[in-house]
């Protein structure tokens, strides 16, 4: 009683080919062909955060990739003064400094450690995904990829809505655009994704000329602030005798700053982006990609560069837009709300230079949506792919890019393209994180028994964890947001591995010199593989076997078997190379014996590579697995066991369509 299956990798149509363009008219199938165009133009040769490594030795010098995580990291300017005065008030200052305490004590040594440990970009996520296995680690990972998606999409609207209130605001627009801020930001937010459809390809050039722009531009705003506020001394001292009687002494105010802190959280959102630029930066020319020192040692100047310029623009910012803006001007509708530094640069240094400010805004808001569209594009196809969790579709660049920009529009459109009423849904992307981030260091240094930063860790982990949770519970709508993401990632990689159960999912396959010469062995006979679950492996095991293999499918002695087991590691892994060792067992037994993630899958595979080493079909001899068929698959797709006949000869028949050329399977 036998059931026959074959198979082999054949070469399938590209999906950007015009076989597998379906039918529906030339119009359609070129539609289709131009979505699916190049699956990853961007992931191979964009320069932004989440790119290629450059080769060993080669790259910009860490500056420049600076400038790259500032697009994301000092575009927060632009509206960081305004939401920190809403959010403290006359205390923004003091809770401002209480933010840079934090930036420099806490995120700055985590994403060090982060970078010593991931010098490939890889991030906290690939941390945490190393230290924890098994399908808890994809989940988790899963997890925080939803926050990542939030993080980044939250950035493309922010940034949006913020460069609209610049340009609605700006004199010379305002009676053209006024009230018009939604239409704005949809705008800017479909323009960007007409970019990205059209092919962008991040420069970290124009990454430079819109920082050093910027931050140049910022820089005299700060200056003359300054002198407005040394010149008429009175706004000190009308904001401190305020200050004195809003909050009373300096513990209060202290203490206060720590509560209001989470809504300050902002002001750390390039931390992450700083690690993932890591594969730009150019290190030493002794630098190779197994152990680059000087990139990991030039990334760290990076990360503290780029912290203590941010510190020193949040600290001065901060005290001069309280102190020389009226409060009513940063509420909503205000002219100063979502523009704080724009409004001075308009009231102190003129209309002229006003708006070149407002357009340096807008450039970089924009290119910071724009790195944040590379990162989204990037970061999806950098994990779901390997565990087999995301439609090949999901490979190419144009229909992701439609998938995020209407749900960029869906964010603009609940949150009213308002820069206060997302503020926590940006924060909680960035916490959660910064939370993860830490949480991984910290199990880092737990498992290299370092005590000290392990103590260190853990308190950063903590004040980090206490900022995530107080900026859930007071504006939940980042968490509602990280949850329908998280919702929507896990159902539709569940739904998609199920898709791809049956997919031939070893990238290659090598034999050991043992396993080699047994194959060979039996190229001049008929190849006969015996499946068996290793059990007690003794001489009983394997003549038994051999009898109830001859038995159900009435064999002769003289037929040649050769046993084939099959150790499941990682389950929850999709794709991976197979090493096939082989061995004699009790002088007698030939075995070869395999580590993968799904034992069908290792069998198919195994098949496969015998049929075109040897140019001979080979044959494979199992017996049922008892039990329910149900509950066989779901220990299939969960565990990589089950009803393993079946599953393998599917495996077989979805790889090798011609039956002539399928490897038989064999059921008794």
């Amino acid at each position: 009683m036998a059931a026959a299956a074959e198979a082999t990798p054949a070469d399938s149509p590209s999906p950007t080919s015009p076989s597998a363009v379906p039918g529906g008219g030339v119009g359609v199938g070129r539609v289709r062909a131009w979505l699916l165009e190049g699956l990853s133009d961007i992931a191979k040769h964009q320069q932004g955060p989440h790119a290629e490594p450059e080769p060993a030795g080669h790259g910009q010098r860490w500056w420049r990739v600076m400038c790259l995580t500032g697009v994301d990291y000092f575009s927060t300017l632009g509206y960081q003064p305004g939401i920190a005065a809403l959010a403290a008030g006359l205390l923004s200052p003091v809770a401002t400094v209480v933010l840079v305490i934090v930036t420099l004590a806490g995120a700055l040594p985590v994403y060090r450690r982060v970078a010593g440990e991931s010098p490939h970009g890889e991030g906290s996520i690939a941390m945490l995904e190393r230290l924890l296995s098994f399908w808890k680690g994809k989940l988790f990972v899963l997890a925080l990829l939803g926050f990542a998606a939030t993080d980044f999409l939250i950035t493309i609207t922010l940034s949006a809505a913020d460069a609209s209130t610049h340009l609605v605001e700006n004199p010379h627009f305002t009676s053209a655009l006024q009230g018009r801020e939604m239409l704005v930001t949809l705008v800017l937010v479909a323009l960007l994704g007409a970019v990205f459809l059209k092919g962008f390809l991040e420069a970290i050039g124009v990454a430079v000329v819109l920082v050093v722009l910027y931050l140049g531009l910022n820089v005299v705003v700060v200056v003359v602030g300054m002198w407005h506020v040394v010149t008429a001394g009175h706004v000190v001292t009308d904001w401190t005798s305020g200050l004195t009687a809003e909050r009373g002494n300096v513990f209060v105010m202290i203490g206060v700053s720590l509560v209001i802190f989470p809504k300050l959280a902002l002001g750390m959102s390039g931390f992450e982006t700083g690690v993932a630029v890591m594969p730009h930066v150019r290190g030493d020319a002794s630098d190779t990609e197994e152990n680059p020192v000087g990139r990991v040692r030039d990334t760290k100047k990076l990360l503290t560069t780029a912290a203590l310029i941010m510190s020193g623009f949040l600290i001065t910012t901060s005290f001069i837009t309280t102190v020389l803006i009226p409060k009513r001007d940063f509420e909503a509708g205000g002219p100063a709300n979502g523009r704080a530094l724009a409004y001075l640069s308009h009231e102190y240094l003129g209309s002229g230079f006003g708006t070149v400010y407002d357009f340096s805004t807008i450039a970089i808001l924009w290119f910071a949506g724009a790195s944040a569209m590379a990162g989204l594009l990037n970061l999806m196809p950098r994990y779901l792919p390997r565990y087999g969790m995301a439609p090949h579709w999901a490979r190419a660049v144009r229909p992701m890019v439609l998938v995020f920009t209407l749900v960029a529009f869906l964010v603009t459109w609940i949150f009213d393209a308002s820069v206060d009423k997302q503020g926590g849904a940006y924060a909680t992307g960035v916490l959660v994180l910064m939370s993860s981030a830490a949480i991984a260091v910290t199990i880092s240094a737990r498992r290299e028994r370092d005590k000290r930063w392990m103590l260190g860790f853990g308190v950063i982990s903590v004040v980090f964890l206490y900022t995530t949770v107080v900026n859930i519970v007071e504006r939940p709508d980042g968490v509602k947001i990280g949850a329908c993401f998280i919702a929507g990632i896990i159902l539709i990689s569940l739904l998609s591995r199920l898709a791809r159960a049956f997919e031939l999912r070893v990238t290659s396959v090598e034999l050991d010199d043992m396993a080699a010469r047994f194959v060979r062995d039996m190229a001049s006979r008929r190849l006969r593989f015996i499946a068996n679950e290793p059990d007690r492996r003794d001489v009983a095991e394997y003549r038994e076997k051999v009898q109830q293999i001859r038995y159900d499918n009435d064999l002769t002695p003289e037929d040649d078997f050769v046993f084939v087991e099959v150790l499941v590691r990682d389950p929850s892994e999709f794709e991976s190379v197979m090493t096939v060792r082989g061995q004699v067992m009790h002088e007698r037994y030939r075995v070869l014996s395999v580590e993968h993630t799904s034992i069908p899958n290792a069998l198919a595979a195994l098949l496969l590579h015998v049929r075109d080493m040897t140019g001979s079909k080979p044959h494979m001899y199992f017996e049922w697995t008892e039990g329910n068929p149900f509950a066989n698959f779901l220990r299939f797709f969960l565990f990589g066991q089950g009803e393993v006949a079946p599953v393998t000869r599917e495996v077989l028949r979805e790889a090798e369509p011609d039956r002539t050329r399928r490897p038989r399977v064999h059921v008794g």
